[in-house]
């Protein structure tokens, strides 16, 4: 079988990975693609965007099975496409994929069908927004109506922090011309739970937790995610069976009853509050970098279930029982403005598995070509063994202009 995989950073990398390892599948493509999945597929000059271009080479190669990647390719409507023009692709319609593109549709289809959220209001109009936080209480949470990245957040605790981001996003539209959404701030530890989804019918994947601020103790602004591991002691089966009961299926089924139903990966951001748990975000596609720690516990044949999830059936879906845990290399000055081009040394000294995020190939090396570089991931039968070990890995790559985090997946330890 010929596969196509939509997209260029760490997620769509472990996604080809996970594809490679299919019995199944005797050719992948990847478009764009980048320097680390080449090792792996055959990269295509084509923009994640270009959905017109994306349809005619899943056509003209006979591609059985195209997995779209980022959020980016599902909001220009590739799933729409490809489905107009018969070809099988996992990911929602543009219509369904709105629970990530729109902050406000997510918000009120959670008001509509009594999902557990933050309370909110929306605002195009700058002065209005600010007379709302002021009459309100700090912290409060700031988020842009679209996509920008995962850098549309921004938890204010200041007055100056939400003036600031609110004339970012609403006067000088950083992100393009939208609304923002303005919601409650909510405390407690935040988790990421992936699903298979089909209509009505969803299948979860091992539960996770991503670290967004960009160095140790949660400092710094927020970034696309700095690490992550999985699974979550501080997260019971309990926990588990309420996400699910709660909030999961609930929300695949109003996707139905709205007339939009979902096909692909939903994924939840939650947060376990002293209240119970709550919606912090929904994402249309796998997590970043989340999907780079789940994915490599799937023992079963992710080709087939890709194929089921899109055809109907009931997919079968194993995991082993090993911690994971994911340490990202980012650019000296990441999330703001960073320099590109410095020799990465060391990629083949690591034992672990390494998803490229931002690197290319210059005279037969790999070299920084992003903001986030590249992920190590590592897996042990405990956390603290893959923490370690994950550690000692990473100490191993040379880089002149790299920084990571050296405390992801200590938050498992405080519980």
């Amino acid at each position: 079988m010929k596969a196509l995989v939509v997209g260029s950073g760490g997620r769509c990398h472990a996604i080809v990975e996970a594809l490679s390892r299919s019995p199944q599948v005797d050719k992948i493509y990847c478009a764009p693609g980048n320097a680390g999945i080449a090792a792996l597929a055959e990269c295509v000059a084509i923009k994640e965007t270009d959905v017109e271009a994306l349809r005619k080479f899943a056509q003209q190669k006979g591609i059985e099975l195209t997995v779209a990647g980022p959020e980016v390719a599902l909001a220009a409507g590739i799933a729409d496409s490809f489905k107009q023009a018969g070809l099988r692709l996992f990911g929602p319609t543009k219509a369904a994929a709105q629970i990530e593109s729109s902050k406000e549709f997510a918000k009120e289809l959670m008001h509509k069908y009594e999902i557990p959220t933050a309370a909110f209001r929306t605002f195009e109009d700058f002065d209005a927004a600010m007379e709302y936080v002021k009459a309100g209480s700090l912290p409060t949470v700031l988020k842009y109506d679209g996509l920008a990245a995962g850098k549309g957040v921004v938890i204010a605790e200041t007055l100056a922090e939400a003036e600031a981001a609110l004339r970012d996003m609403l006067q000088d539209e950083k992100f393009g011309k939208g609304k923002v959404v303005i919601e409650e701030y909510l405390e407690g530890p935040e988790f990421s739970l992936m699903c298979f989804v089909n209509g009505e019918n969803v299948y979860p994947m091992p539960v996770a937790q991503d670290h967004k601020r960009a160095y140790d103790g949660d400092k710094g602004p927020n970034t696309g995610g700095m690490g992550a591991y999985t699974e979550l002691p501080f997260i019971t089966d309990e926990d588990l069976t309420y996400a699910m009961e709660k909030i999961m299926r609930p929300t695949a089924a109003a996707l139905v009853k709205e007339g939009c139903p979902f096909c692909g990966v939903l994924y939840g951001g939650l947060m376990k509050t002293p209240n119970g748990i709550k919606v912090i975000e929904f994402n249309a596609r796998f997590g970043d970098p989340e999907t780079e720690v789940v994915l490599p516990r799937m023992t079963s044949d992710i080709y087939q279930v890709f194929c089921d999830v899109v055809d109907g059936k009931e997919p079968t879906i194993e995991w082993n029982n090993l911690a994971t845990l994911g340490i990202v290399l980012a650019s000296n000055g990441y999330p703001g403005a960073y320099d590109k081009g410095f020799d990465i040394d060391g990629v083949e000294l690591v034992d672990g598995s390494i998803y490229h995020m931002g690197t290319a190939l210059k005279n037969g090396k790999y070299v920084t070509a992003g903001g986030r570089v590249m992920i190590v991931v590592c897996q042990a039968p405990t956390l603290r063994e893959a923490q370690q070990k994950a550690a000692a890995e990473v100490a191993k790559i040379e880089c002149d202009n790299l920084f990571h985090r050296t405390d992801i997946g200590d938050k498992a330890f405080k519980f």
